[in-house]
């Protein structure tokens, strides 16, 4: 045996990819192998048959043929992503596209295009399905193809998972659909107006309510009588934010019986659930801050009842959600809007004891505070969409200083005075507030939305419990502060309602398509994820196992056996 002589087999290189593939792939290339494995053995099987062979030739084959199967899947998968890269093209979110659909199905595209009989009340709907008669195109029926391309497919419309609105919808308050996502809808066309008005606009109610207890406090307390406020500001704002009330409530009640899948898409969207809270809320707020012309000295308890019920049970809903650890789960919904759940128990508490029925508010005291400090932790820790914060305003984060500052309104409301646990409450909201207002970053490059009305009343909130606190500190820095906190308030209000009306009748942009309930259940492809320069050791050990290692060392007692032989 000569030294310098280098076998054949010691040069042969094995080559393991690991870069991320997809599961799609994977399946693929074991299938494709599998394959070939088989045709290899029923060869085998007829050679071994025909001729006798030796077992070292045996073992040659069987390493060059698994050589050839790593060839041939490699070159197949390459082949495959360069096909997939030329034919895939980026679908407009017109609702076109949905379904991946191409030339063959056009026809059947173009007949449902513009129709928003998929979020009509179900009952409405099969009642239209019955009169329509079947087509059929090269064989398939067109119901088929229509509900493949969004038609009244139930599970289109039925509980989409929490996740999914996490992974399609982007923006503050997840309204706006990512480049990479369909819709069910057509995004050129005008949707109905039912369809484009969202339950979001219940903040509109939320910061004009609200606005009301705020003069009403500014008008009677005593650490602001110097002012000498009429009590008429009060009762000017209370009738306005009434009529409000009552113009969405009945218009969100339109869409409830006309549209009532689409309000099954915002009760599961994580953040515009919190929002089926406001007006109950609203309700709550404005007969808080009722005017004391025409509200009498001790409020009926049953308009307690009537206001808590709803409230009552959307927490049991809720909060089981978040305890049951589901899809739903806090960790996975939580956002700066979950507020609006835990701020219902307060305000409820604060009514509870204008009525007089004291123990029910330390009930809902203690449950709203409770959640409070879970919601708190989790969104301080880190928010579900993993994203850094943008540059534009989002006012969502305003929602944090609300419930400290509801908490220790209705703690003094319950026990008589602002003592130390109140006064704790209130500090936590006004280092909130203060943390918000120094950041003047946030505040540039903002756009209006309807939204943005529910994120008032955390500043009025606060401006009610600062005056609450200039009354047990009657000082001139608490009065200062006091009257600071109520004219910033006062101020926003009346920017964004000036700004509310010139969108509805001026400029007429205050209710676009609504996006967010238009996405589907079900992502219609994966998109491959770019390759990895730095080794992933968990695809090593995927792509790699301990039967790699002992066709590593068979190969290696082969060359031995060979070398000795020679």
């Amino acid at each position: 045996m000569e030294f310098g002589a280098t076998s054949p087999r010691s040069l042969e290189m094995h080559f393991v990819d690991i870069h991320e593939v997809l599961p799609e792939e994977e399946e693929e290339e074991e299938n494709e192998k599998n394959k070939l494995r088989r045709m290899a053995d029923h060869k085998t099987d007829k050679n071994v048959n025909n001729k006798p062979i030796r077992m070292r030739e045996m073992k040659r084959q069987h390493k060059s043929f698994s050589r050839q199967v790593s060839l041939e899947t490699g070159f197949s998968v390459l082949n495959r992503e360069s096909k997939e890269k030329s034919e895939r093209k980026a679908l407009p979110r017109s609702g076109k596209s949905f379904g991946g659909f191409g030339s063959n199905h056009g026809v059947g595209i173009e007949g449902r295009k513009g129709d928003f009989n998929i979020f009509r009340t179900k009952s409405t709907l099969v009642r239209q399905n019955s009169k329509l008669p079947l087509r059929k195109e090269s064989g398939i029926e067109t119901q088929n193809n229509d509900v493949s391309a969004g038609g009244p497919d139930e599970s289109n419309n039925r509980s989409v998972p929490a996740g999914r609105y996490f992974a399609a919808l982007t923006g503050p308050e997840l309204d706006q659909v990512k480049d990479s996502e369909d819709i069910l809808l057509p995004k050129d066309e005008k949707w109905p107006f039912l369809l484009r008005f969202p339950i979001g606009c219940f903040g509109i109610c939320l910061g004009l309510s609200s606005q009301a207890i705020l003069w009403r406090a500014l008008s009677s307390s005593p650490a602001t009588k110097f002012l000498h406020i009429t009590p008429f500001i009060n009762l000017a704002i209370w009738l306005l934010a009434l009529t409000v009330l009552v113009a969405v409530f009945i218009t969100y009640a339109l869409k409830c019986i006309f549209y009532f899948e689409a309000v099954k898409r915002e009760y599961f969207h994580p953040v515009r659930v919190n929002f089926f809270f406001a007006p109950w809320v609203v309700c709550m707020f404005l007969a808080i801050g009722a005017p004391p012309m025409i509200s009498p000295q001790n409020l009926n308890p049953a308009i307690w009842i009537i206001f808590m019920a709803p409230i009552v049970f959307l927490d049991l809903k809720i909060y089981g959600q978040w305890l049951s650890g589901g899809k739903r789960r806090l960790c996975k919904v939580a956002n700066p809007s979950s507020h609006l759940s835990v701020v219902g128990n307060f305000v409820g508490a604060i009514l509870a004891a204008q009525v007089g029925w004291k123990e029910a508010g330390k009930f809902l005291w203690a449950i709203g505070f409770a959640h409070y400090l879970v919601v708190f932790v989790t969104l301080y820790q880190r928010l579900p969409t993993s994203e850094a914060l943008p540059k534009e305003l989002h006012p969502v984060y305003s929602m944090f200083i609300a419930t400290p500052a509801a908490a220790s309104i209705a703690w003094g409301a319950i026990y008589g005075e602002f003592d130390g646990l109140a006064r704790t409450c209130f500090f936590i909201a006004l280092f909130l507030y203060l943390s918000l207002v120094v950041r003047i970053n946030f505040f540039r490059g903002f756009r209006f939305s309807v939204a943005w009305w529910s994120y008032t009343f955390p500043m009025t909130t606060v401006s009610i419990a600062t005056i609450k606190y200039a009354e047990e500190v009657p000082t001139v820095i608490s009065k200062g502060l006091a009257l600071t906190l109520s004219f910033m308030s006062t101020t926003m209000v009346s920017i964004l309602l000036v700004s509310t009306l010139l969108h509805a009748f001026v400029w007429h942009t205050l209710f676009p398509n609504d996006l967010a309930i238009a996405i589907t259940k079900r992502r219609q492809w994966k998109e491959k994820k770019p390759l990895k320069k730095a080794y992933d050791i968990r695809r090593w050990t995927k792509q790699a196992p301990l039967s790699f290692v002992s066709s590593m060392r068979r190969h290696s007692s082969a060359d031995k056996n060979s070398d000795g032989e020679k």
